[in-house]
């Protein structure tokens, strides 16, 4: 009982120190990397090395970057549940907030450097291709998500409401991915190994939710799926009118 007392606060002082590193030290240095990509681009940027179309580049790294962002922040949970690193999960908001940052920067920079605030050009490209519609539709659903990402939202909306809501990121990476993938116009392999990635991330979340054991809800769509086509070839069909 005395060991046991006298370990309690040896545990909660290890645990306030990680705390304080998390917070102090881990936190802000992995903010200054998830900067990085932003400030090499505006090195190149004063420096001439964009190459001979400078604003297609920056829009190109701009959204590259967001995606990457995405990606990682998905990747967290498997990574905690994978390897036990229960602290990554400290980042998780950072990074998706990150992503949205990001995102936000490769819009801005189309709409005031590639277009110049031309707002009808603006709505006919968006209507005219479709890699330009899927990516806006991704950045509306990605809006709602980096609005309630507070603690103070997840506690306004409820933990269970803020959960449904938030599973709208597996949409948007979706999105994101086919935006990528239908703007490259030649070499597809970059948007198709983050295709492979993602496919990966959400394959993942599906065995560790059981989707694929008996009971789960693969196999119950696929029980429901089985009721209604028998039920629609067992049916009696109507006479006709006599």
């Amino acid at each position: 009982m005395v060991l046991a007392a006298g370990t309690a606060p040896r545990r909660a002082r290890r645990g306030a120190g990680r705390d304080r590193i998390v917070r102090w030290v881990a936190k802000p240095a992995v903010f200054t990397l998830c900067l990085l990509p932003l400030a090499w681009l505006a090195w190149q940027a004063a420096t001439g090395g964009l190459g001979p179309n400078p604003i297609e580049a920056i829009n190109r790294s701009l959204g590259d970057w967001a995606l990457r962002f995405l990606l990682i922040s998905l990747a967290v949970s498997p990574v905690k549940e994978l390897f036990g690193w229960a602290v990554v999960m400290r980042f998780r908001r950072m990074l998706g907030l990150f992503a949205f940052f990001y995102v936000s920067l490769h819009l801005a920079n189309w709409i005031a450097i590639d277009q110049f605030f031309a707002w009808g050009l603006i709505g006919r490209e968006i209507v005219k291709h479709p890699f330009i519609t899927i990516g806006m539709l991704g950045f509306v659903l990605l809006v709602p998500l980096a609005a309630t990402s507070t603690s103070g939202m997840i506690k306004r909306l409820g933990a269970a409401r803020w959960k449904r809501l938030h599973q709208l990121v597996y949409v948007v990476a979706i999105l994101g991915v086919v935006h990528f993938y239908m703007m490259v116009k030649a070499d597809v392999r970059e948007p198709l190994i983050y295709a492979g990635i993602l496919l990966a991330l959400l394959g993942w979340r599906a065995v560790a939710r059981g989707w694929f054991r008996p009971g789960g809800r693969t196999a119950k769509i696929a029980r429901m799926s089985g009721a209604v086509s028998h039920t629609s070839v067992t049916s009696p069909r109507p006479s006709p009118p006599g």
